[in-house]
């Protein structure tokens, strides 16, 4: 897909002729750095024509993602290392003319930070000498821009206010916005760069409403690819639907010829900050764990054997009669086939945001989650873990949003174009 190929074309150029993804590497075995050589470092002593100043960057760094596309970039991309999600409001004043120069100017500046170039002013040289890194720059839009900019009818049905949930402990001011951008990227300098630049080409159009940062495993940190752990050190996402399904594009997508027009190709992001009671989790036993979440903690296999992706078996019973997977367990009872075949794109990242007042850790995930109708996706799965998941009394779900991110932007246009000049 779009937001998954590598580029492969010529380089992007920086003003000095070279782009990030030629910048300073090592000095081979000796391991000495190149980069702390005064005031020519960066994209100037790029140019020189030493072959130790030429050195490829590592693949981490070179990795590219594309800006345009049929859907934006950050949806099936693969989990980065960093991430940054972050909501605006419009200013006083401010309504469809300005959002339109907004989205514009951050088409812009995703475009040439994603190819591996700076900014194309004021760069802050935080990633100078960086490489792309796989950097992804998301837009949506929430419930709100619609009134604010006066397009009203154009708002999708999808974009209804969630329900309200049993498990919810919502803070309002970290909740909702009138824009929304998420940023990933496998370096976390990279990623801030990108954030800062976001920030920045707000300028007086728009305030940060929230900002909410999260990690995950760096590419190449396990001896094999495997789906990521969270914080309570599960395996988490086994399920997530799979690109070479048939029915992937259905389920994640808004269809070319859906409603409404501007919406086609993209998307619906569910964003909820939601916090893990570490301290009690961690007081279960390893057996206790696994009968909360119905899977192995080692390789994530359910318990009723097999690997990771191998199908439990919901009705298998142990020697006493009991069901080795409990009725209660997060494994069955977030189960597409228990739910309708409700099925969302799950693509977190955890946080961690040191220690409260009460002396706990405030961590957890930052579940972001995709799907081509939230009533459909994510509102019936949430409503039944709500009801009886044994998970629940170890999470809290302090904030939440609800985004419509539309298609990809074509060459020389910007994302939401389509809406924002329809």
């Amino acid at each position: 897909m779009a937001d998954t190929q590598s580029r492969t074309d010529s380089p992007a150029q920086a003003p000095s002729g070279i782009s990030r993804r030629r910048l300073i590497g090592t000095a081979g075995a000796t391991g000495v750095a190149l980069g702390a050589v005064g005031a020519g470092a960066g994209y100037a002593v790029a140019s020189s024509n030493s072959p130790e100043q030429q050195a490829a960057l590592t693949s981490l760094g070179a990795d590219t993602v594309m800006f345009h596309g049929k859907h934006q970039a950050g949806i099936t991309t693969p989990m980065q290392a960093r991430g940054h999600l972050v909501a605006f409001d419009l200013a006083a004043g401010a309504g469809r003319k300005e959002a339109a120069a907004l989205l514009r100017r951050w088409s812009a500046t995703a475009e040439r930070l994603m190819a591996g170039e700076p900014m194309s002013s004021d760069d802050t040289d935080v990633a100078r000498d960086a490489g792309p890194s796989s950097l992804t720059v998301t837009f949506g839009f929430g419930h709100s821009f619609f009134s604010r900019t006066g397009l009203e009818k154009q708002r999708p049905s999808a974009l209804d206010p969630l329900p309200d949930f049993f498990s919810d402990h919502l803070d309002k001011a970290r909740s909702n916005g009138d824009l929304w951008v998420q940023i990933g990227a496998n370096d976390s300098l990279v990623a801030f760069h990108a954030l800062r630049a976001i920030q920045k080409d707000a300028g007086s159009a728009a305030k940060v409403r929230w900002q909410m940062n999260g990690f995950n495993r760096s590419p190449g940190a396990t001896a094999h690819p495997m789906t990521a752990r969270n914080l309570m050190g599960q395996i988490d996402g086994t399920n997530n639907p799979k690109p070479a399904e048939s029915d992937f594009d259905k389920r994640i997508f808004v269809p070319s010829s859906g409603s409404p027009d501007w919406m086609a190709n993209g998307s619906y992001a569910v964003v909820r900050r939601i916090r893990m009671l570490l301290d009690d989790w961690e007081k279960l036993s390893p057996k206790a764990q696994e009968d909360v979440i119905g899977r192995k903690k080692s390789t994530g296999a359910p318990l009723t054997g097999g690997g990771e992706t191998t199908e439990p078996d919901l009705e298998k019973t142990d020697a006493k009669g009991d069901l080795v997977i409990p009725i209660n367990a997060h494994a069955r009872i977030s189960r597409p086939d228990q739910n309708g075949g409700a099925a969302m794109l799950r693509r977190p990242f955890s946080f961690h945001d040191g220690i409260d007042r009460d002396g706990v850790p405030d961590a957890g995930l930052l579940f972001v989650c995709w799907q081509a109708d939230p009533l459909r996706g994510f509102v019936p799965v949430q409503r039944k873990l709500d009801r009886g998941d044994a998970l629940s009394q170890f999470v809290r779900h302090e904030s939440s949003g609800l985004f419509a991110v539309p298609g990809g932007a074509e060459k020389g246009g910007y994302v939401g174009q389509a809406l924002l000049e329809g």
